[in-house]
């Protein structure tokens, strides 16, 4: 299991609501677009993260999360495995307090090297489907 209840929960709802979600563009039929919006509908403030620098869901897009001028809480992060890893990377030195990895994302060793920082993480689940299940 990549993500136990308690550290859902605490992702959730208590380490921020600030979520840069990298792989967010304005692309209606990509998960990341339908997931974005029910963050912002449970109070999440969302930041796209794609090279395209969209505005997404009425907020501004940045091409890289070093290029976010102000801290993030949760890096929600829709790309391949092959790539979350660096992602993951990224968002210790962004100094984020955790790291979600999507439904079918998975890296073992990214997740051991966040975690081994003092991150919570979570690999291979959704927030749009966690979240209503806390109230």
């Amino acid at each position: 299991m990549y993500g136990d209840e308690a550290t859902i929960r605490r992702i959730l709802t208590e380490l921020g609501d600030t979520w840069a979600v990298v792989g967010l563009s304005s692309n209606r039929n990509r998960a990341a677009y339908g997931v974005a919006q029910v963050l912002q509908r449970f109070g999440k403030r969302i930041v796209p993260v794609h090279p395209s620098a969209e505005t997404v869901h009425g907020e501004r897009g940045y091409a890289s999360l070093a290029d976010i001028p102000f801290g993030v809480d949760v890096v929600d992060v829709f790309v391949n495995s092959d790539l979350a890893g660096a992602v993951a990377d990224e968002a210790v030195v962004k100094g984020a307090r955790a790291v979600w990895f999507q439904l079918g994302v998975v890296d073992e060793a990214a997740h051991e090297r966040t975690r081994s920082t003092g991150l919570e993480m979570v690999m291979d689940r959704c927030p749009a489907i966690e979240i209503p299940r806390l109230n």
